[in-house]
């Protein structure tokens, strides 16, 4: 938040104004003061919408259609004036953070917290629904968390926004990709159901930490939201049943928000919904809006800006009315973590799609391509990974698979391959391209042609694309053989232990997160991770590098250990045993990591944690 500019107007219409909120592409948001002592989100749009006359009567009739919604879970619209030199709007000023900021501060909610704002969301649509609006922009940025319940704001808002001229020329996309419903990311009519399928995405964010569509680019978030399922089942049963349905493709298929709430049942009254690092910033950001009421506006300094620990209302951004999370001013404090458990993993059917993360991990990556259209024979050179494989053609030229590795192919967007979004990276050492995989468009499968060595691809873009080409083709047709019995290639990690047992051994899970196909990582007071791979069969270390190591019995199974003490709140403690013995010098392999950081755990208490993790994913390793 910042002070007023000199000589900028200190009042509009009834309201006093007090400082400058935020400010974005399309107007400002301001905190203002009403006559009877309410504060208010004065939203003012820039002077140049203000010249088209379409905008106005859009906002004239958008801002009549809002002031009929009311509720307990809306940010009511209490003043307008569409007609003013700048045109304007009032709505009820909401001190909380928004849901974005509450998960990136303190974690994804738990399940309990979920429900309290699928309930509140439901109820806000219902009000927003009746009063014959869509709100078009159902984000994270839009959804407040107050002490006693959401408050969504700027419903029906952002429509205005659309058809003006200006925006058209800069080519904005109206709305938030990575939660907008396949109809508005398609450029279709909209119907209350087109929120319905944001809400669901609210859910999903709300109880894992992040958007189940979200990409690396704009474009890749849209191409996701039309044509990707979401994987959910990291969600617990409860909150997969909610989220699940709105997230359906055919709004007609989306239950209505009194279903929903149907859905939910009737919840037990609570006085503080969320866990209490939430209401601890919640009250943070209370003290600071109370502040800057109290104190007089001081002048600006150049280089200096006073921040608002709040969420307050809602700021024309990137051309449409979104809500502004403000920034917290105090450096020097963090929010606790959330005491409560967050969602960790359930069980569910597997993804049958061939090229989902499923499917894909048993693949066996060196049996994928045994010849390209116009390349010719490949030869596979040894399967260093799970992963990937390296081949070479009769020319020595080389190629490299990789299937949802640790890093994700990086590269520039360029069209479509396969009917999915391609990207290519050129470097000196060749050319990469890549297909997200179907669910998980964090991972992908990617092909580098090589230009180094004895044999060079004159194209290896081209050389690339055909490549995958291929895979893509094999994959889809099922003409790949899968990993043999035994092996830990078909293995999800993320599955191998329960939420309960999780918790029990390392306390509340904060964030659970795939790290490609063969990699879980755990969040908890400190990082669990399991990785599944191929390598060297693993020894004892016995040359003093770390400050211990050794082996341990895990209940008839010896593993070898190392802990390492960067300082007295700092530990790692990593196990490592072979699975199963592939040729003569490499072997499948387990490796478990428990790394803690500001923590009070002593090395022996960190180890046997750990050892209690690894015993408890034992049992759903194959056999070898």
């Amino acid at each position: 938040m910042e002070p007023l500019r000199p000589g900028e107007p200190a009042q509009v219409g009834r309201y006093r104004l007090l400082a400058v909120v935020g400010e974005g592409g399309m107007g400002r948001v301001l905190l203002g003061v009403a006559p009877d002592g309410r504060l208010a989100a004065v939203k003012q749009v820039h002077r140049g919408f203000a010249h088209d006359p379409g905008f106005r009567a859009r906002f004239r009739r958008e801002v009549d259609a809002s002031r009929l919604v009311s509720g307990a879970y809306t940010a009511a619209v209490m003043d307008a004036d569409p007609h003013a030199p700048t045109p304007w709007l009032a709505s009820v000023f909401v001190a909380g953070p928004s849901l974005q900021e509450a998960v990136d501060a303190t974690g994804p909610l738990p399940p309990a917290a979920v429900r309290q704002l699928a309930a509140g969301l439901a109820s806000a649509l219902t009000g927003i629904h009746r009063a014959g609006l869509v709100h078009r922009d159902l984000k994270p940025g839009n959804v407040l968390l107050a002490d006693d319940g959401p408050r969504v704001i700027d419903f029906g808002i952002a429509r205005a926004a659309e058809g003006s001229t200006d925006l058209t020329h800069t080519g904005v996309i109206l709305g938030s990709p990575a939660f907008m419903s396949p109809e508005q990311a398609d450029g279709r009519p909209l119907t209350p159901a087109s929120d319905v399928f944001s809400l669901g995405a609210l859910l999903v964010l709300a109880a894992t930490g992040r958007s189940p569509f979200a990409g690396a680019s704009a474009p890749q978030s849209l191409y996701n939201v039309v044509h990707t399922h979401p994987d959910l089942r990291i969600l617990p049963p409860d909150i997969r049943a909610l989220a699940e349905p709105c997230l359906a493709k055919d709004p007609a298929r989306r239950p209505t928000p009194a279903q929903l709430l149907e859905l939910l049942g009737p919840l037990p009254p609570v006085q503080r919904p969320w866990p209490p690092a939430v209401h601890a910033l919640i009250a943070r950001h209370q003290a600071e809006v109370t502040a800057a009421v109290t104190q007089p506006p001081k002048p600006r300094r150049l280089g200096r800006r006073i921040t608002l620990a709040a969420t307050a209302a809602a700021i024309l951004v990137a051309g449409t009315i979104t809500a502004v999370t403000m920034l917290n001013g105090d450096s020097g404090a963090t929010a606790a973590p959330a005491s409560s458990p967050a969602p960790v993993t359930t069980t569910s059917a597997p993804n049958p799609d061939p090229l989902g993360p499923d499917k894909l991990r048993a693949a066996d990556p060196c049996q994928v391509l045994p010849s390209v259209p116009g390349i010719g024979k490949l030869t596979p050179q040894g399967a260093v990974h799970l992963f990937s494989c390296t081949f070479q053609t009769a020319q020595r030229q080389s190629m490299e698979l990789t299937i949802g590795g640790p890093s994700a192919a990086k590269g520039t967007p360029t069209g479509e391959l396969a009917g999915l979004p391609l990207s290519l990276d050129v470097k000196s050492s060749g050319c990469t391209a890549s297909v997200p995989i179907t669910d998980r468009p964090a991972d992908t499968i990617g092909i580098e042609a090589g230009t180094l060595g004895p044999g060079k691809f004159a194209q290896p873009c081209d050389a690339a694309k055909s490549a995958l080409t291929e895979t893509l083709n094999r994959l889809r047709a099922g003409n790949v053989p899968a990993a043999p019995p035994g092996s830990l290639a078909a293995v999800d990690p993320c599955g191998l232990v329960d939420t309960a047992t999780t918790q029990r051994i390392a306390g509340p899970i904060t964030k659970v997160q795939p790290r490609g196909l063969h990699e879980c990582r755990w969040t908890a007071g400190g990082e669990i991770s399991v990785n599944l791979e191929r390598g060297y069969p693993p020894v004892a270390a016995k040359d003093g590098s770390h400050t211990k190591a050794g082996t341990v019995d895990l209940g008839g199974l010896t593993a070898s250990f190392t802990a390492d003490q960067d300082n007295p709140a700092s530990v790692t403690c990593t196990l490592t045993w072979p699975h199963r013995q592939v040729g003569e010098q490499a072997s499948e392999n387990v490796i478990v990591r428990y790394a803690t950081s500001a923590s009070t755990l002593t090395i022996e208490q960190t180890c046997r944690q750990v050892q209690d993790f690894a015993k408890a994913a034992r049992p759903g390793l194959p056999k070898p």
